[in-house]
């Protein structure tokens, strides 16, 4: 992978062309579009079913309200709730059915008015040029591009540092042809400002809608910017059937407007470090309804799904993370370690690392993909799996015509999932670190093979040398298999794998979680290879996981030196 990093102009220089600015303007008219595409998919149901899911919505929502109230929530919840309560009851399903429907309409009406304004959000221009402006600033402290370890000053040019990969110029010209939908993989909290900033900044595409949670809006300044930057409001207390149906409307209809959509199909980070291979198919199944919907209004307009992938030589919440996924998979085999993260002068070395680190991040835009997982080109024309041209429409009709087919549309959901995880795998750019926690993690598990997952992270790391002829070795066996892999298509490499072993170590150990306090690995003053958190190697190495690279290593060429160093 020898691509030279780009900066693209906007495809849309006057942000009042762009589709989210649009759909803010007339916002007033999309929340009402909203509540009777909604309605309508609840009032097509049967009278008892009606009921049913009105009543585990408002029990939910009376223990949410009561559990766990937050400062953001709508005033007089819990009145509003007991009255609907109330209403539901008022009317018998089986004496009065003509009056119980329009009983029925009535409290979802009301409850989806409520859900509709709390969720739709607005984009202010003034707002999103402050931003930019802003988080131009923020990435160039946080990936270093100041001259030396100077805050202020600079000698590299940010894009340097942020590489856009991939096929950004296919992505480009799909905006002519239809609404692109980005879907990303997940590792950390700047996921989502990391993504949209590049899109803007580098890919020069127009802001794209997204979902941020409404807890965030519990502060003021963060509320004041999620408020005005285009992004739908998403509150993962609620679990009820009307409000997940009104989010799913929400993306379905704002995309089938052209408003390009970016949502994290994985659902939350990864806590093991891994990249996704399941993914929640909730909102993706939007995706497709709003192509058949489109379709059966006759329209052409296509739906393009764009897989993402960040590559990261650290995780700023990895210690978190890696926390949870073991405890979670381990229970009563795994034995939290303490944290002291709160030591006053952690903070302040954290905070000088933060600042004086050199680090790259690289944004891989995958092969887009219509919504049944086909391949497009940069017409939007679809491809099958042997490269013929197909016509989209022909998978959505029944007796001739565009209709609905809810177990068929599952399937394509599915199809759909399992070929973005494909391209997430093979458009993942495999970087220094990702490559030497792999090796090093490996090293160590084979040289205390009797261990178990739990034994390894329990050993004491001040007892353990990584022996470097060992590392080296596994290093180059797997730097050819990747390199093997990378002409097959199944993955790509950046520019830094391709040095001499001893500089690819150097260059993987120097950036790996250079931000942790605790280093993954380092070298040591007599200049030995140590780790000072088998966790956080654990974490890194497994983004390289589900590519079965330990199939690789021939352990037999260096079990002499693997023997000394666990000696």
């Amino acid at each position: 992978m020898n691509e030279t990093p780009k900066i693209y102009p906007h495809l849309l220089p006057n942000i009042e062309d762009w589709p989210i600015y649009k759909l803010s303007e007339d916002r007033r008219r999309f929340v009402r579009e909203l509540e009777a595409h909604t309605l309508a998919h609840f009032m097509r149901k049967p009278l008892t079913a009606q009921r049913d899911i009105l009543a585990k919505t408002i029990y939910m929502e009376r223990i949410r309200v009561k559990e766990e109230p937050w400062k953001v929530d709508p005033p007089k919840e819990r009145p509003f709730w007991k009255k609907m309560q109330q209403k539901l009851v008022s009317y018998n399903l089986e004496n009065e059915p003509a009056a119980a429907t329009q009983n029925h309409a009535e409290i979802f009406q009301q409850i989806l008015h409520r859900y509709a304004e709390e969720i739709v959000g607005t984009f202010n221009i003034r707002t999103f040029r402050f931003a930019r402006r802003f988080l131009t600033m923020f990435f160039t402290r946080l990936l270093n591009t100041a001259a030396g370890r100077s805050i202020l000053g600079s000698r590299h040019r940010l894009y340097d540092r942020m590489m856009v990969k991939g096929q950004a110029d296919t992505v480009r010209s799909l905006f002519s042809k239809g609404t692109v939908v980005v879907v990303p993989t997940h590792f950390s909290n700047l996921d989502s400002i990391l993504i949209g900033y590049a899109m803007d900044t580098f890919a020069g595409l127009p802001s794209f809608s997204y979902g941020a949670g409404l807890n965030l809006y519990n502060a003021g300044f963060a509320a004041y910017f999620m408020n005005r930057l285009g992004a739908y409001r998403v509150d993962r207390r609620k679990k009820n059937p009307v409000y997940l149906e009104t989010l799913k409307s929400m993306s379905n209809l704002s995309i089938q407007r052209g408003v390009n959509s970016l949502f994290f199909p994985g659902g939350t980070r990864s806590r093991s470090g891994t990249l996704e291979t399941k993914l929640k198919l909730g909102l993706m199944g939007t995706v497709v309804d709003a192509q058949r919907e489109l379709l059966a209004e006759g329209t052409h307009t296509k739906v393009f799904v764009v897989p993402v992938v960040l590559g990261y030589h650290f995780v700023l919440e990895a210690p978190f993370l890696i926390e949870q996924h073991l405890r979670a998979i381990g229970k009563e085999q795994y034995i939290r370690s303490k944290d002291d993260f709160y030591n006053p002068w952690k903070v302040l070395q954290f905070a000088w690392k933060f600042f004086a680190e050199s680090n790259t991040i690289t944004v891989s835009f995958g092969q887009p993909l219509d919504v049944l997982g086909n391949p497009v080109d940069a017409d939007g024309n679809s491809y099958d799996q042997y490269g013929n041209l197909i016509n989209i429409e022909d998978y959505f009709l029944t007796d001739g015509k565009v209709q609905t087919d809810e177990q068929r549309e599952t399937q394509y959901t599915r199809i759909l999932a399992e070929k973005i995880v494909e391209r997430y795998h093979k458009d993942n750019i495999v970087l220094s670190s990702h490559l030497i926690a792999f090796a090093a993690f490996q090293t160590l598990k084979r040289a205390n093979s009797k261990l178990d997952l739990y034994g390894l992270l329990r050993l004491p790391t001040d007892e353990f040398v990584f022996n470097i002829d060992a590392l080296r070795e596994v290093v180059d066996q797997l730097k050819t298999a990747l390199t093997d892999m990378e002409t097959a298509g199944q993955l790509k490499l950046s520019d830094e794998i391709r040095q001499d072993t001893d500089a690819l170590i150097a260059n993987g150990i120097r950036h790996l979680g250079n931000y942790h306090l605790q280093k993954p690995l380092k070298y040591n003053k007599n200049k030995q290879i140590i780790s000072e958190s088998f966790k956080l190697l654990y974490f890194y190495h497994n983004r390289l996981e589900n590519y079965d690279l330990h199939e690789k290593i021939q352990w037999k060429l260096i079990e002499t030196e693997l023997v000394q160093a666990s000696q």
